[in-house]
């Protein structure tokens, strides 16, 4: 049996954990299945210690829900399973159900690209409880990785500033939906090129290669196989350099080009691939322009980060012109999950009417709010970013201040004469798609553009400035009364 085929080509509506099937049992068991609630997806802190996220991930939702049925070989497994009694765990009728249960819920989402905050809705699902339920491991396992992975890129972007930066990340993923997924999303925060060529082929991305040490291995000496594969890929000679000794590497590889270049071969560049890389690169920049190659560029990979690449850049003098990050960006190396959340906010009682639901918690930060939310982004005069107002779209958002939910001291104001955006937009409506996803091209542009407009004190990799966000008062002053009630009722 391939089951590596298996798995990617088969119904994903099983990839959730059975407690969420327990739930939607439970719901039907008791009638509830079709009572109407909202879902919000967020998450609590930024990534990285920094100041800001990039959303990502939304196409991978669309594709899933656009396909979420309980095909014959799923409930046959649900049927199969068995409870500690040895008594089947789901009964017949419940199996009969799902077999024609199809997706109907309305989705709002903030698009791809989209610079975000702790607190704000990523996603909202509005719609039959039952099936709200279901979906929530699916999409957090979706959004959360693709966000983090984007998050991780933009910042690397942020160091490399204009610089090209590659995607090297494949063999160090976290397996193989972890390595492709990883190749999008990074190109989303805005990587150039990536070496997973089927991420390139699945998603049009620009892919990126040369030779590896055991290129040079194969051959009797270095220059050998440099002239072999110079010859073979005329139009790619990026020639890895560290084989045996840099420098000395450097020199074989210039004097190989020029021998080559009667043949009209170009030397596009070198590749450092350890040690000290600023030193050598220094050092090959100086052999490369006394030689005439000016336009060589030399790429540096090595276990690089933002980190890496600002202090290589910024205070050591590196004559680095292309990036090439693999492990600490696919695999998000310091922070290795986002931690987004997935909450009710609000049901439909018996009579109709939309029921708030708050979950309470001795940390502030896990109080959730009450409600179906927007997020309304103000901009000032000059186009940048100043403040996100989180608003009950029955309440609207016509207020001079935003409330801070985890510090009801902590307010700001917000000017009339301020534009704005309103984050979160329509994706499906009665399970129907109204949402047509942008290329992935413009999806990286958004980024760009979102943290053009992002205070650079919240770009910053140490001790960012907070971004504003903050409740609308009115909404606020509910979550405080419901909270005080709910706490009463349970004292």
């Amino acid at each position: 049996m391939n089951h590596l085929s298996q798995i990617y080509q088969s119904n994903l509506a099983l990839l959730t954990d059975l407690y969420q099937l327990t739930m939607a049992y439970g719901y039907w068991k008791e009638g509830k299945q079709d009572q109407e609630a909202v879902y919000e997806l967020y998450f609590r802190k930024n990534p990285f210690d920094g100041g800001y996220t990039i959303a990502a991930g939304l196409q991978f939702v669309i594709d899933y829900l656009e396909n979420w049925s309980f095909d014959e070989p799923e409930l046959q497994y649900l049927s199969g399973l068995k409870g500690p009694s040895g008594s089947p765990l789901f009964e017949t009728a419940f199996i009969d159900y799902l077999k024609t249960l199809r997706f109907t819920c309305d989705v709002e989402a903030v698009e791809e690209g989209t610079v975000i905050f702790p607190l704000e809705p990523i996603l909202k699902i509005k719609g039959p409880l039952l099936q709200a339920q279901l979906i929530e491991t699916p999409l957090l396992t979706i959004i959360n990785f693709q966000t983090l992975v984007a998050t991780k890129a933009s910042r690397l972007r942020l160091a490399a500033e204009t610089d090209t930066l590659l995607e090297f990340g494949l063999r160090r993923a976290q397996g193989i939906d972890g390595g492709i997924t990883a190749s999008r999303a990074a190109f989303i925060g805005g990587v150039n090129a990536t070496s997973d060529v089927q991420a390139g082929m699945l998603f049009g991305i620009p892919v990126k290669g040369t030779h590896a040490h055991s290129w040079v291995l194969a051959f009797d000496s270095e220059e050998e196989a440099f002239e072999s594969f110079a010859n073979a890929m005329p139009d790619n000679t990026i020639l890895l350099v560290d084989t045996y000794d840099t420098l000395e590497g450097v020199k074989k590889a210039i004097q190989v080009m020029k021998r080559l270049s009667k043949k009209k071969i170009p030397f596009h560049g070198i590749r450092l691939d350890s040690g000290d890389l600023a030193y050598l690169s220094q050092k090959a920049r100086k052999l490369l322009d006394e030689a005439g190659f000016f336009n060589t560029v030399i790429v540096a990979s090595n276990d690089l980060d933002e980190h890496i690449i600002r202090s290589l850049k910024k205070e050591q003098g590196a004559k680095i012109d292309v990036w090439g990050v693999g492990t600490k960006l696919v695999t998000a190396y310091d922070q290795p999950a986002l931690g987004g959340v997935y909450k009710l906010t609000q049901i439909k009682n018996k009579d109709g009417q939309w029921e708030p639901k708050i979950k309470l918690s001795e940390q502030a930060v896990k109080v959730t709010t009450q409600g179906s939310h927007q997020i309304r982004r103000f901009y000032d005069e000059e186009g940048k970013m100043v403040a996100d107002m989180i608003y009950d779209q029955e309440i609207g958002a016509d207020a001079e201040k935003i409330i801070d939910p985890s510090d009801a001291t902590r307010r700001k104001k917000i000017k009339k004469t301020w534009l704005y955006q309103d984050l979160l937009v329509p994706v499906f409506e009665g399970g129907k798609l109204q949402y047509l996803p942008p290329a992935l091209e413009h999806l990286q542009k958004r980024t760009i553009q979102s943290l053009h407009t992002l205070d650079a004190s919240v770009k910053r990799f140490t001790n960012p400035h907070s971004y504003p966000v903050g409740l609308e008062p009115e909404l606020d002053q509910q979550k405080r009364e419901l909270i005080f009630k709910l706490r009463e009722q349970n004292s």
